[in-house]
Parts: structure tokens; sequence; C-alpha cells
């Protein structure tokens, strides 16, 4: 029965105060803030070998299960190594690649481990250089920022784009598209002539269409980069009839002609890492951390030190494992908390994410694991924050996600 309005002060105070307290304790009213539905209901969803937590804008605990359990992240651990080089490296960083004439006139380019010098770059480097450079002779490749022969847990030597080597000097991720036409190869990409060199290696592969990895074996990797800039620098008339090979920028007997600066800054080159996962670019992106860090050489050690301190001294991630930057390997270890925290830091960058409706994520894949996490934009203003890292093989984290979208408002 409601109060009645003539009734004394002290009556109507004490009736409502204890209205309130029943309404609460029947779940009728929530504090302010909470989801107007309880995720308890979504906890049978996460398997004992599993891990979630879902926190409110204002960083309050709606739902955990094993929280503290260190669980195998896959992709989403690109999101740390992300956060890591915006810490070490700047928003506005931009990857620069020299070019050099050395003292027997041959172009000597030296890589900084660009992940997205593409052929739309080198088309405009050549043309800069034309405007510079009449002739030279080798072109002579340095890849000294990075350590030599770069070994990545959990990368094989696959045929797989996201199986690429990683190197201070690669030019499209390391990989060549093809088809077969009218009984001839053709490249899949027409900003990207088809050489003899990677004819050859095409080849050899036995494919007839698809893509194929340039493999660092024999340096195969970063002599098809060589290859590809003389196509490019010829193309734009450019004299040469030396050979391509790999050597080192001598002190003292090299004159800079040209210095291209990326047109992405690293904000850029992080969004094209978390909306397609690139393994590559982020590795590339762990190494040039180390490389910061510590100095060059840039090596894998290196950047996962970096990105451990940085972890630990500002994110207070403890526990965290980490073997490399792209969650390829599964030796790579986080909590659901910690993950939070990481979530926490890049809020502000959220957009570079893949964005669906109410969601900004990252989603993560290995066999036997599914994770993902991110943010659900909150009607009141402000992000829910997820972590989901699901390591029982057969189990997605698809049920668990409808059900936080249903009820978080």
């Amino acid at each position: 029965m409601m109060p009645r309005h003539d009734a004394p002060p002290g009556a109507l105070w004490k009736f409502s105060r204890r209205w309130l307290l029943a309404a609460c304790l029947a779940g009728l009213l929530l504090p302010v803030g909470l989801p107007a539905a309880s995720l308890e209901g979504l906890k049978p969803l996460i398997g004992p070998g599993d891990a979630a937590l879902v926190t409110d804008p204002d960083g309050r605990v709606l739902l955990a299960a094993n929280a503290d359990r260190q669980m195998v992240p896959a992709s989403i651990l690109k999101v740390l190594t992300a956060l890591s080089a915006v810490h070490y490296l700047g928003q506005d960083f931009r990857f620069e690649t020299d070019f050099y004439l050395d003292s027997d006139h041959n172009l000597v380019v030296r890589g900084s481990g660009d992940p997205l010098l593409v052929s739309e770059a080198l088309a405009a480097i050549a043309a800069e250089l034309g405007g510079r450079l009449q002739r030279f002779n080798d072109l002579v490749l340095d890849p000294a920022f990075f350590e030599h022969a770069l070994r990545i847990p959990g990368v094989s030597a696959s045929p797989e784009p996201y199986d690429a080597p990683n190197g201070a000097l690669c030019v499209n991720f390391n990989t060549v598209a093809f088809e077969t036409l009218n009984g001839r190869l053709v490249s899949a990409e027409p900003q990207t002539p088809l050489i003899p060199f990677a004819v050859e290696r095409i080849r050899a592969s036995g494919l007839t269409n698809g893509r194929i990895v340039l493999s660092s074996q024999n340096q195969d990797n970063l002599l098809y980069a060589g290859h590809l800039i003389r196509h490019f620098l010829t193309a734009s008339g450019i004299q040469t009839r030396g050979a391509v090979r790999i050597g080192r920028l001598e002190p003292g007997s090299r004159r800079l002609v040209y210095r291209h600066t990326a047109t992405t800054p690293l904000t850029g080159v992080i969004a094209e890492l978390l909306q397609y996962s690139n393994n590559f670019i982020a590795n590339q992106l762990t190494v040039v951390i180390g490389a910061a860090a510590a100095g060059p050489p840039g090596t894998l050690a290196k950047g996962v030190s970096a990105t451990r301190t940085y972890a630990a001294d500002v994110l207070g991630l403890k526990t965290l494992r980490m073997a490399e930057g792209s969650g390829i390997s599964r030796q790579n270890r986080i909590s659901a908390r910690e993950m939070d925290r990481v979530l926490a830091a890049f809020e502000p960058l959220r957009h570079l994410m893949r964005h669906e409706g109410r969601e900004y994520y990252k989603t993560g894949t290995l066999s036997g694991i599914r994770t993902r996490a991110g943010y659900i934009a909150s009607a009141a203003g402000g992000c829910y924050r997820f972590a989901l890292l699901v390591n029982t093989p057969g189990r997605s984290t698809d049920r668990i996600m409808r059900g936080l979208l249903d009820r978080l408002n």
C-alpha cells in the first residue's frame, strides 16, 4: 500500500526507507550504473577452462569467472602490442626508409621495419628518386636495423600470409598474389608487377593461383624487396646494370639521396593491425619497440622485454607471459583481469578496432582457442569493457557475446 500524503513526515521517511530496502533486496531496483538485467545468468556459458571479466563504464565488475587465471590470449594480445608501440614510439611516429649513394655509386637501401612498405609506396619512392638520380651501379640492401634471421615462436614455414617472416626491409608483407590467365602467370594485384624473381618462386611452389610467402630461407624475402624496388626505379627512368645484393651501409663514404617517410602514422598502422589481425605487422612493431627501448638492432627479445616492462610498470600486469607480439604463440598468457587493464588504457583508441553496432572488438583464434575483447557502448555514455578467453576446445564466445549485447544497455 502506498503511503498517505497526509502522513506525518517521520512516518513517511520510515516507510520510504523500508520500501527502498525491500525493493533492492527483491531485485526491483539496481544501483545506478548497473545494467537492467543481471549478467549472472551468463556464467553457465563460461567453462572451467575459460575466463571472463566484464566491467561497467566506471570500472565496476559486473561479471567475473576465473578472472585471475592465466589463459592463452591468441590475437587479442595485439591490443597490448599496439599500446606498447604508442608508449615507446608515439601516436604520430612514421617509419622511414633511407636511400644512400656510396663511394662506388651503389644505391644502398636501409629499412627500419616499415610494415606498410607496399607497391604504391615503392612507386612514389621511384618517382621521387627519378628527379634526383640518373643512374647507379648495384642496388645494395641493408637489413641491419633488425637482427638477422629473426625467429618468431608459433610461426612456421607455411605458405600462409600469417606465417610471413619479419625483417627490416620487407615489401608487400613478403607475399605475392597471382593467378593464371590464358595459361600465363599474372599478378592478381594491378599495382604490383609480377617480376621474374617472383615468377621463379611461384613456379617452384607448384601453385597456379593464390598467394605465396617469400621465405627468409636464402633471404628470398629481402631479395624480392630489392628486385621489386629496382623494377620501379628503372620504370621511372633511372639506369642500372648492376646486381641486387645484400650488404651494409659503410660509414664515411655515403650520401643520403632520399629519405622516404611513410604517409601512414602509427595510429594508421595500428588500425591495419587490429582490423585485419595481421601477425606480420604485430611482430614488426614488437621488434621496432625493442630497437626504440634498447637500441638497434631490433630483436624480438628486446621488444618482448620492453613490452613486459611497460605492461608491469604502467599497466600493473605482473603475471603476463609473452613470447611474441601477435598472439600466434601458445606460450603467451594473460588473465581476463589483466586484459581489462589493457582495455582501460586502450579505450581512447578504441576507434582503431573493428566496429559493429555498439561493439568495438578484437578477436583471437587458434586451434581450440577462441577469445574476444573490447567495448560495448553504453546508452548513458562511456563503454562497458569485456574480456572473454575461451580455452576449451569446441566452445566459442558467440553465445556469451549475444548475452552481453542483450543485457547491457
